[in-house]
């Protein structure tokens, strides 16, 4: 079963608030023991959004399947208790500024000079080499620097940002693929590896399609709010009572859509001849689209654009969202049983396999839950600690 296909492997997960966690909690999503070691201050996100005086809500998404330990590194009993746990673990993920972890004699040549098969992972803003290896970096600041946030919003709002962290879960998603590439790799030889991945490169990769068709034209990208800049119609039009989201670009879905909306004459307009055109004119033919739009429900223009195969979906609120069949059929909202917080509703893992749907083995741990249960594994020695 893919939830159980990292059974038996350790993570030492050594990271706080998003990039680092999503990584670490995936991995635990799919079945390895991962044992996250916090300060006495704890993870920086259980002061973020907060339920009480140890838990958030950010804590809370982002850290299931995971058993907490506190070890105060700056003391030498935490770091040699943290060198015996990496001593034992198959995967480390750290989230440190570069030199860091050095300094605690918990940098990969150090750990991987006693233990040659631990996959180490060093998530950071902007790597572990370079000009700014250095600097801190949150999501937000990683929008700014990389053209995210210049392609974001409308030529009248200024900048914007992704208001979802878009770019740590990115980071996640990519440290965790590298890990698991890692893990293979350390199949066929026997050895692990130091990985480096980072936001900065994170964000630009997320840009592939923009940063490519900017080096292949020159042409610095603009906002353009929910348009996509390359095809037109390819946005959000307003309807009597809400938006839809349309794409009708391509020449048989364009026909299809004047037909749906009766404005056959725009077929022969010379503004919207062919997609270039329309992207040209996008002002004028979204006016020409959304008169007629407004004239009837969302519902009504969704029902007539499906029956004509024109793409196109509704605008739809959190609210709505998870309360829509789709996520019910599929099962996507659990409840986990958390001992401060009670009865907690979480998306669910989407690490799924055809019939498979895991749940959640452990729910978010409270502050140095399983701090003693650990260490007396660890006492116990063995080249395992029990899962």
């Amino acid at each position: 079963m893919l939830a159980q296909s990292l059974a038996g492997l350790r993570v030492l997960d050594f990271t706080q608030v998003a990039a680092g966690p999503s990584c670490a909690m995936m991995l635990g999503d799919l079945g390895a023991d991962v044992i996250k070691i916090e300060s006495p201050e704890g993870d920086l996100s259980r002061r973020v959004e907060t339920l009480s005086d140890t838990e958030s809500i950010t804590f809370i998404a982002l850290n299931r399947n995971k058993r907490s330990v506190v070890l105060d590194l700056k003391q030498a009993q935490g770091r040699a208790h943290a060198l015996a746990l990496a001593l034992r673990a198959d995967v480390l993920v750290h989230s440190f500024r570069p030199g860091v972890m050095q300094r605690f004699g918990l940098d990969a040549q150090t750990l991987q000079g006693q233990n040659p098969a631990l996959v180490y992972c060093a998530i950071s803003a902007y790597g572990q080499e370079g000009p700014n290896r250095d600097l801190p970096g949150v999501d937000g600041i990683l929008q700014a620097v990389t053209g995210l946030m210049s392609v974001t919003g409308t030529p009248e709002s200024g900048p914007c940002k992704v208001q979802t962290p878009v770019i740590d879960m990115a980071t996640g998603y990519q440290a965790t693929i590298c890990i698991l590439a890692a893990l293979q790799e350390r199949q066929r030889s026997g050895q692990g590896q130091s990985l480096d991945v980072n936001m900065y490169g994170a964000s630009l990769a997320l840009q592939q399609l923009a940063m490519t068709s900017f080096l292949a034209t020159s042409k610095t990208p603009k906002p353009c709010g929910s348009a996509a800049p390359y095809a037109a119609p390819n946005e959000a039009l307003r309807c009597a009572d809400g938006w839809i989201m349309v794409a009708a670009y391509h020449p048989q879905r364009w026909k299809a859509l004047c037909e749906v909306i009766g404005a056959p004459q725009l077929l022969s307009d010379s503004r919207f001849a062919d997609n270039a055109d329309r992207v040209r004119h996008r002002g004028a033919l979204i006016a020409e689209i959304e008169a007629r739009l407004v004239h009837h429900t969302r519902e009504h223009w969704l029902q007539a654009m499906m029956q004509a195969d024109i793409i196109c979906g509704p605008i739809l609120d959190y609210a709505e969202v998870l309360s829509s069949d789709q996520t019910a059929f599929y099962g996507l909202l659990e409840e986990v049983q958390h001992p401060v917080a009670g009865t907690v509703r979480l998306p669910r893992s989407m690490l799924a396999a055809c019939g498979e749907r895991p749940r959640t083995q452990r729910p978010p741990p409270t502050f140095g839950q399983h701090t003693q249960e650990v260490l007396a594994e660890l006492q116990q020695g063995g080249d395992r600690l029990r899962t």
